[in-house]
């Protein structure tokens, strides 16, 4: 991931705490890709809240243990050896929620760069809890 893409959006209802929330909200989508090339399902879905939803094209999951399940049987087969690639194209915060809209895909093993058919737009919806950042709920979409 490219932190230095990512930037805040600064709206009316911010405070002077944004940029320590905007860090927060990147620390946790460092440590997701961090976990996915690591391959590892469970460390990926301790990101996510317990009652969390991910929405993928043709996909449907809810909470966090269907989360690891799915991302688990992904990195034991066609996932192995890949990482995932997030370029957040803006960060708000609105009180104890963050929402991200990143480019995204998944590089295969062995691969340098991202086939543009494999280009993504995902949202990310973060929830703020006992001062750290989760992830609610996640959707992508093919970006062509």
């Amino acid at each position: 991931m490219h932190s230095d893409t990512i930037t805040a959006q600064i709206g009316p209802n911010m405070t002077s705490t944004t940029d320590t929330a905007t860090a927060g909200v990147k620390d946790t989508l460092n440590s997701l890709y961090q976990a996915w090339a690591d391959n590892d399902g469970d460390a990926f879905a301790q990101l996510y809240t317990e009652d969390a939803t991910v929405v993928l094209p043709g996909n449907f999951h809810q909470g966090k243990d269907s989360i690891a399940r799915y991302m688990g049987m992904g990195f034991s087969g066609p996932l192995k050896g890949s990482r995932g690639v997030d370029e957040p194209q803006s960060i708000r915060i609105i009180g104890d929620t963050a929402i991200v809209v990143s480019k995204a895909g998944i590089l295969m093993a062995g691969e340098d760069s991202l086939p543009s058919e494999r280009e993504r737009y995902a949202t990310w919806v973060l929830t703020r809890q006992d001062d750290r950042w989760l992830v609610a709920a996640y959707s992508n979409s093919p970006a062509h």
